[in-house]
């Protein structure tokens, strides 16, 4: 019976794991928690009613992925974004997503447009209520559903792990005057593509897109100083 108890009870701690990690890997990502700041086990463990146990199990999977930084003497931080890695974080997602929307663009059946249109329109409203985590929500969707109407999620799964960093410093770029405007326009030139059959001009309106986030990089950074991990980033 104790044996019993044990394997009851661990499937409540995994879900208790998981669903502090899936929370608080989106506060770190949404810039909730902003880099820099101190990350307290027991105020989390509080929050949720749970032992110190799973909120130590999210916060590995989180300092895994290069989002909270754990010093044994010090504590435990959020991690601050490396420029260093962006560069190639955002070329490797604009190779995915050009191949994503290459082949949905060639496999979308109206209603799968429709919903794209869909989400488009959720994007304008966010824009004009000035709502940057609703509009972030809508990108995400959009990204996602080119993904799935492919026909390749695990690709989007992967995009999902090497984007991390280029989301948290995508929210840095949408206070500056137009870009929530601009990206809208972009969305709007790839799903004009989609529309027309037109995979080349769908691949490329995707390239742009993404490649959009490099010139950011090195404007952005003067803004938010604090922000950043600026080793092996030249000056």
């Amino acid at each position: 019976m104790p044996g019993a108890r044990r394997r009851a009870g661990r499937p409540r701690t995994e879900t208790a794991a998981a669903r502090i990690y899936t929370e608080l890997r989106a506060e770190l990502v949404s810039l909730r928690r902003r880099p820099g700041d101190q990350i307290l086990e027991t105020e989390i463990a509080l929050s949720y009613g749970v032992s110190r146990t799973p909120v130590r199990e999210a916060i590995l999977r989180l300092s895994d992925e290069g989002l909270l930084e754990i010093f044994p003497q010090s504590g435990i931080f959020v991690s601050r974004i490396p420029l260093a890695a962006l560069p190639e974080a955002i070329i490797i997602r604009r190779s995915l997503e050009e191949t994503t929307a290459r082949i949905a663009t060639e496999r979308a059946s109206p209603s799968q447009i429709l919903g794209l249109h869909s989400i488009l329109e959720r994007q304008r409203e966010a824009k004009a209520a000035g709502d940057r985590e609703a509009f972030h929500q809508a990108d995400e969707a959009f990204h996602a559903n080119i993904a799935d109407i492919a026909g390749y999620k695990g690709i989007w799964k992967l995009i999902l792990q090497v984007k991390i960093h280029v989301d948290r410093f995508r929210l840095l770029t949408l206070p500056q005057c137009g870009r929530m405007a601009e990206v809208v326009a972009e969305h709007e030139a790839i799903m004009a593509a989609i529309e027309a059959r037109d995979p080349d001009a769908a691949g490329a309106a995707m390239v742009r897109h993404i490649e959009r986030l490099l010139a950011d990089i090195s404007a952005t950074p003067h803004s938010n100083p604090e922000f950043f991990d600026q080793q092996g980033q030249s000056t």
